[in-house]
């Protein structure tokens, strides 16, 4: 299990973190370690709510790689955001401004 552990904290960039606690690390360090704990877990659906909120840009790019990585495994990715930069890596996109606020024909 700790190789496991390792391993994947190495998949995120974040190999040497297996002592560090949470609160210690910085706000992307966070994301990867949440979705390193998603990498070991079995689990066939994958809820994120602002995963690239504050983070900078390196660290947002390492979570859109890892979010894809988690797709490649099979699993479904849900995510809710504001970034437009996420958008462009999805399959599907829903408008909540365009369901709350229809166009109507004239």
């Amino acid at each position: 299990k700790r190789e496991m552990i390792k391993d994947v904290l190495e998949e995120v960039g974040l190999e040497g973190f297996e002592k560090k606690k949470v609160y210690q690390c910085s706000g992307g360090e966070q994301q990867r370690i949440a979705i390193a704990r998603l990498l070991l877990k079995p689990c066939d659906l994958v809820l994120c709510d602002e995963p690239t909120g504050s983070l900078d840009i390196d660290n947002k790019h390492i979570i859109f790689d890892l979010l894809r990585k988690l797709k490649a495994q099979g699993k479904s990715v849900v995510v809710v955001t504001h970034d437009q930069d996420l958008v462009e890596i999805a399959d599907a996109v829903l408008d909540l401004d365009e369901i709350n606020n229809p166009q109507e024909d004239i």
